[in-house]
């Protein structure tokens, strides 16, 4: 039995049907990303408030009382320790609301104590950081800060590789019920569009896919 070669026109027809699949393929990625809306210009809230986390330092200061004034660390289960305070939930909380508990803690001991709280290691609790995944040059995890934009993300994660897909990028927002937005990081690194800047909110995780070609 003689096989005869595929003909040219086969290898063509078989090349433009590869790439309508491919076509087909790109396509209908770009439609799922584009049924996430885009992510809002303005999300930080005025009454905005830190709270500690493990990793922060804290600067506590016991007016009148020198000997109980010290900088301590959060330790990895949220708690700090110092003098005549053995345990002590930090984590979540906000500097005042830390002062306020130490005073509690010391009036057992101390006569009226005032407490000041200052925090010199900004880390936060991980509820509240910043997660960046995907084609970053170097995701990671960062402290939120107020007003933080998506720019100022994406120059302390070094931009985008050459392998992302960076319109195709998405946040998910924590604070919203993990609510997904689309926002395009190639129009803002890339080419400089600055309308393409939003703002943050704690928690949110921005996702850089990789693409196609």
């Amino acid at each position: 039995m003689k096989i005869c070669p595929p003909s040219p026109s086969f290898f063509k027809l078989l090349g433009q049907a590869v790439l309508a699949s491919l076509l087909a393929f790109w396509l209908a990625g770009c439609a799922s990303t584009a049924n996430y809306p885009a992510a809002p210009s303005a999300a930080a809230t005025p009454d905005y408030n830190y709270l500690v986390g493990p990793g922060d330092s804290l600067n506590i200061i016991v007016w009148r009382n020198p000997e109980l004034s010290m900088s301590v660390p959060v330790r990895p289960d949220g708690k700090i320790a110092t003098p005549l305070v053995d345990e002590l939930v930090a984590q979540g909380k906000t500097p005042v609301q830390i002062a306020r508990d130490v005073e509690k803690a010391l009036s057992k001991l101390v006569r009226d104590p005032v407490v000041t709280v200052i925090v010199t290691n900004f880390i936060g609790p991980y509820s509240e950081q910043i997660r960046v995944v995907g084609e970053a040059a170097k995701p990671q995890a960062l402290p939120y800060k107020q007003k933080m934009t998506l720019l100022d993300v994406m120059i302390a994660v070094g931009g985008l590789t050459d392998f992302a897909d960076g319109n195709a990028a998405s946040i998910t927002r924590a604070s919203e019920g993990d609510k997904r937005y689309s926002v395009r990081l190639k129009d803002l690194v890339k080419r400089g569009d600055i309308s393409a800047n939003v703002e943050m909110k704690p928690g949110d995780v921005l996702i850089i896919p990789q693409g196609w070609f």
